[in-house]
């Protein structure tokens, strides 16, 4: 992504985009972490802090100054599942505008497993 300013051009690389919503998304309540789901087997993986990123898709739009952001998340036993959602969509929105000074069209939270214990 190219953001134009008064003093020049910034370019922002897709994985910064999905690091700093994987972050922001791991530090609302109730979820354990990012998920991906192994091709091999079918299951639902949690994954390390290093590799968070996977579980988040970042769509670019044409108009240059705007995203669609996917999170993929594995939440803890017993949470509201709306109130986490609405929670991480919130958070992500705020977080991923300020920082990097894109317009969040949409998040959509896809929860792909709860843990339990």
């Amino acid at each position: 992504m190219k953001l134009h300013t008064d003093k020049g051009e910034i370019t922002i690389s897709s994985e910064v985009f999905t690091h700093i919503t994987g972050a922001a998304a791991t530090n609302c309540y109730g979820v354990k972490g990012m998920a991906i789901r192994s091709a091999k087997d079918g299951l639902v993986h949690l994954l390390r802090r290093e590799s968070m990123a996977k579980g988040v898709k970042v769509t670019h739009h044409d108009d240059g100054n705007s995203v669609s952001i996917e999170l993929h998340i594995i939440v803890d036993n017993g949470v509201n599942l709306m109130a986490v959602s609405r929670s991480i969509m919130s958070e992500v929105r705020y977080i991923v505008s300020r920082t990097t000074g894109a317009q969040v069209r949409n998040v959509d939270v896809c929860i792909d497993s709860m843990v339990i214990g």
